[in-house]
């Protein structure tokens, strides 16, 4: 197993250790996903019919209204949440929904995590120092 550990900056804090969901594509949260049941519902996006419920969300960022924040933080009522959040592009919105979902999240990493984080990857988030690490068990 290979170990890779990326260093960014904190958004919300925390620590957990799960599968990695991954995609380069932004991702809308209004119309995007289904917060009743954690599934991207948007049929456009590459990661259409995937559910990201207690996984580690790895993605470019935030798409659509200001909406988006709302859908995750019923996501997280609903108890369908990610369990970690790391991401490329800060914006306001990304930022308000990192933190309504009450999950660890890092951002402004020191590669870009898209590239380096796969699907299945077991990453560890730890919100609080700004440092994710990843297992890859196929590498």
């Amino acid at each position: 197993m290979k170990k890779i550990i990326l260093k960014g900056r904190k958004v919300c804090g925390g620590c957990v250790e799960a599968e990695a969901l991954v995609t380069k594509e932004t991702i809308s949260g209004w119309g995007g996903i289904d917060p009743k049941t954690g599934v991207i519902i948007d049929l456009r996006h590459e990661l259409a019919g995937e559910c990201f419920a207690g996984k580690v969300l790895v993605y470019q960022g935030a798409k659509g209204s200001s909406g988006w924040s709302g859908q995750f933080h019923e996501a997280r009522l609903n108890g369908v949440a990610p369990a970690a959040m790391v991401f490329n592009e800060t914006t306001t919105k990304i930022a308000l929904g990192a933190v309504v979902t009450r999950v660890p999240a890092v951002t402004d990493l020191d590669q870009d995590p898209t590239a380096v984080i796969e699907t299945g990857d077991i990453v560890k988030v730890d919100g609080d120092n700004g440092i994710v690490e990843i297992i890859k068990k196929n590498k």
